[in-house]
């Protein structure tokens, strides 16, 4: 009886390793691209105000748009430090992966 706890306990902990790490797990993403991962941020936080149709500059609708608006760091200190103003988005602060990404993403030179 003894032998099978034991053996069952060992299963347990056995199947319950996981191999993957904390990007994976976590949805960091080592080298961000605007078309793979900035593009969707932007899509889904920023382009309610800031496009064509909605009028707010600056307008962030294209991969240009959006790394002439970050360039300056006024994106990301809106995005991530409150000593810039109001914190983007207005309906309230991103997820830290999101942040993250975008971070990355400009210090890796804005690639597309």
């Amino acid at each position: 009886m003894k032998i099978s706890i034991l053996i069952f306990i060992t299963c347990c902990i056995g199947f319950s390793c996981e191999t993957s790490t904390y990007d994976e797990v976590s949805g960091e993403v080592a080298n961000p691209t605007y078309t793979a991962n900035v593009k969707s941020i932007i899509n889904n936080n920023c382009l309610g105000c800031h496009s064509d149709a909605a009028g707010q500059y600056p307008t962030m609708e294209t991969y240009v748009q959006v790394r002439n608006a970050t360039e300056n760091g006024k994106v990301i200190c809106r995005i991530d430090d409150q000593s810039c103003g109001a914190v983007m988005p207005q309906s309230g602060r991103m997820p830290q992966v999101n942040i993250n990404t975008i971070k990355k993403w400009v210090a890796n030179g804005f690639p597309n």
